[in-house]
């Protein structure tokens, strides 16, 4: 028997690799978990009514593109945040989680070749790790740009050669970034579209992170592409409502770009998709609908950034978020230091590195650990207290 070549030399994924650096050894104290991004605070209690009010739901197939009265809430809310009007019918799909679409899109968008060639798709390093495997699946070549301190941990995709941005089909961006924390710009973005206008690449705009930060929304991709003018195919966008809502259980996020690219992904899911129950699909609309817990959540989070920039203040290199709910913590050694966390203290913690790729000798990740602020304000800052007096006193 045979098997595909194309993911032969993915490494392991992060967190079965963190098990094999970690639990070969006892952990040095109660265990804290730090590593998975998994958001712990309260959602609406009305959900749960608006589930057991559609269990019937179960019952029938849902619609693949998400039912109308979802659509039309995904494009109400993102009038409201963004100033741009998208048609719900054409230019929205809800998605069963966003690692679905990000993986699903790219398949539907990216062609085969680019000028007799393989096409390539641009990622950031580091990177959520599914921009890659569907750049595999496609087809394609993954390149992986770097995202380091000194350009604002935000890859600069115009630093590569044009040989490579000419075959470029796909260029991922994480804004507000994991597991940075940075957050791209208008001056961004706006050099980002032109680039890619001049290019002819398509920018798929992850932005789960957009409702987690200090002070100021994050400015987003396709509000920036509408005052630019760009062609609504020109960028995609994906959001969930995992972070924002505290759902990562409800597996629902959405998709929106122009019809075209729409009419494309939806295609593609008619025949490989997974759509979101019907109960479920209540619940997103509800919860798309509703902003007093979403800033409740971020108030939260705001007390939190507070507090880690209390504990590490004074830490070389340390940069709080802008955004999102991870740390990326300057380390000599990413691997060295969770270790020495866990079997010193029980925190548990993911070395940068796990999160990246060596590129020419570099792994951007690998003088970093990755830290989740999702616990409760105490058991957090207890956690951050140990990893300040561990690391680095």
């Amino acid at each position: 028997m045979t098997y595909p070549e194309r993911f032969s030399n993915l490494p392991e994924y992060a967190f079965p690799r963190l098990r094999g650096l970690l639990d070969v050894h006892a952990p040095g104290g109660d265990v804290l978990h730090m590593t998975i991004g998994e958001p712990r605070h309260a959602f609406p209690p009305w959900i749960v009514d608006i589930i057991s009010k559609n269990a019937g739901g179960f019952g029938k197939y849902p619609p693949n593109e998400g039912t109308p009265e979802l659509r039309q809430a995904i494009a109400a809310w993102v009038g409201r945040r963004y100033g741009v009007t998208v048609d719900p019918a054409t230019q929205i799909m809800a998605l069963n989680g966003t690692r679905e679409g990000l993986f699903n899109a790219c398949l539907a968008l990216c062609p085969e070749r680019i000028r007799g060639k393989t096409p390539v798709v641009l990622t950031p390093n580091p990177f959520y790790q599914v921009y890659a495997v569907a750049a595999l699946a496609a087809g394609a070549e993954p390149v992986y740009v770097p995202a380091l301190p000194e350009n604002g941990f935000l890859p600069d995709f115009s630093a590569l050669p044009d040989d490579v941005l000419d075959r470029t089909a796909i260029a991922y961006v994480c804004s507000p970034s994991n597991p940075q924390g940075a957050v791209a710009s208008q001056d961004y973005w706006t050099r980002l579209i032109r680039l890619a206008e001049k290019h002819d690449f398509r920018i798929f705009a992850d932005e789960c992170y957009s409702e987690i930060y200090r002070d100021t929304a994050p400015v987003g991709a396709l509000e920036v592409a509408a005052k630019l003018g760009a062609d609504p195919e020109r960028v995609v966008i994906f959001h969930s409502l995992s972070k924002r809502s505290n759902l990562p259980g409800l597996r629902s996020g959405f998709v929106a770009s122009g019809p075209e690219n729409l009419r494309r992904i939806q295609q593609l899911r008619n025949y490989a998709g997974a759509p979101l129950p019907l109960p479920l699909q209540h619940v997103a609309e509800a919860v798309w609908a509703d902003e007093d817990h979403v800033t409740e959540s971020r108030a939260l989070y705001r007390e939190k950034y507070d507090i880690a920039d209390q504990i590490f203040a004074g830490v070389a290199g340390y940069q709080g978020p802008q955004a999102g709910f991870f740390l990326w913590l300057p380390v000599d050694d990413g691997e060295a230091a969770a270790l020495r966390l866990w079997r010193g203290t029980g925190v548990r913690v993911l070395p940068g590195a796990y999160l990246s790729r060596d590129v020419g000798g570099l792994n951007p990740g690998k003088k970093f650990i990755r830290v989740a602020m999702v616990a409760p304000k105490e058991e957090m800052a207890r956690g951050l207290k140990t990893i300040r007096e561990c690391l680095y006193d």
